[in-house]
């Protein structure tokens, strides 16, 4: 499963709205760098997240979510408390081609302050937004700073097209708009 690189990237964004917004290059400009690299794509982390507290002292279920076990925060800053957890969406849409899968990995500048963002995998035919999980492991604050990068992905090219796809199964994260909380 070959990884793809920054031209392939380039063309399907281009050619296929793979990507939208795309930037053909690092975007820096005092700001954590996003846009297209080498081997992947820099996303960005929009300012729309949901913090996770334990105000109400509820139980985390994904079977019976319990959307008062957050915070929403809608700003360019959001402060993730020491051990905690948001939410967040990315600004890129993505469509992801059949025949590709794409996996997220952070970005150092996050990764070096305690910062993983934890992503499953993009399937193939997969549409939407992305929901973001950012986790601070540190016993310290942590501020995230929305429209600037958050973490890379990298798309791989299977060696064929699979036989069902996400979109085949109807998959019920499929065009996710803002930030998605876990479903049945």
């Amino acid at each position: 499963m070959p990884i793809k690189s920054d031209r392939w990237i380039r063309r399907m964004s281009e050619e296929h709205r793979m990507i939208e917004p795309f930037h053909s290059g690092q975007v820096r400009d005092g700001c954590i760098s996003y846009g297209l690299s080498s081997y992947g794509y820099d996303i960005r982390v929009s300012p729309e997240f949901k913090v996770f507290t334990n105000v109400h002292n509820v139980v985390v279920d994904p079977k019976q979510f319990d959307d008062r076990s957050f915070v929403d925060v809608n700003a360019d800053e959001c402060i993730i408390p020491p051990n905690s957890f948001a939410l967040a969406r990315t600004e890129e849409y993505f469509r992801i081609p059949r025949d590709v899968l794409v996996v997220c990995v952070g970005k150092s500048t996050y990764a070096r302050c305690g910062i993983i963002v934890n992503v499953t995998p993009l399937e193939p035919t997969w549409e939407g937004y992305l929901t973001l999980e950012i986790s601070n492991t540190t016993p310290l604050p942590a501020k995230i700073y929305a429209g600037e990068g958050i973490a890379q992905l990298l798309f791989f090219e299977g060696d064929e097209e699979p036989e069902t796809a996400y979109a085949d199964r109807k998959g019920k994260y499929m065009n996710q708009v803002g930030v998605t909380l876990p479903k049945m």
